[in-house]
């Protein structure tokens, strides 16, 4: 009987590393939890700070965090939008368990579209003046008289008021 005693001793000190025993060992780990993603327009990579992600609309499966975390979303051609999810935790009673839970459920993110690219503007360079032939006539030389007639697509103005 002293041996059984002794064995049942010995066990009961080496099953935990402290003297005194926790009810913790007996509560089981809360569930993954099942987020739902979504984005409008639809086909965006949604990725969770807890590491799991996927193309939207769809449902990732993380762990129970203790705090909040963020959802990511990113599709070419809009501009990318951070959600933020709470964890909202119930203890439970002795009726019902406990349970984790997120808000928003499920995470929605409205994508923009990304701001077309400016053009590329070429540096604007003054033209050069052309060489006119009025400036190498004389001075006193009255305009109509430096051009000839015929040279001028326009008509003279002062054609008919002579």
């Amino acid at each position: 009987m002293r041996r059984v005693i002794a064995i049942v001793l010995a066990g009961a000190s080496l099953g935990g590393c402290s003297s005194s025993m926790s009810w913790d060992m007996f509560k089981s780990a809360p569930p993954p939890l099942q987020v739902r993603l979504e984005s409008n327009p639809p086909g965006a990579d949604a990725t969770t700070s807890l590491g799991p992600g996927c193309k939207t609309p769809c449902s990732v499966s993380v762990p129970a965090p203790d705090l909040p975390f963020s959802v990511a979303f990113a599709l070419p051609k809009y501009q990318p939008a951070t959600v933020p999810v709470n964890v909202i935790k119930n203890p439970g009673d002795f009726t019902t368990p406990a349970s984790v839970t997120t808000d928003p459920n499920p995470v929605f993110a409205e994508l923009q579209p990304a701001a077309p690219p400016k053009p590329v503007r070429k540096p604007h360079r003054p033209k050069k003046p052309k060489p006119a032939a009025a400036a190498a006539a004389p001075a006193e030389a009255a305009p109509a008289e430096a051009a000839p007639a015929g040279a001028s697509p326009f008509p003279d103005p002062n054609a008919g008021k002579r």
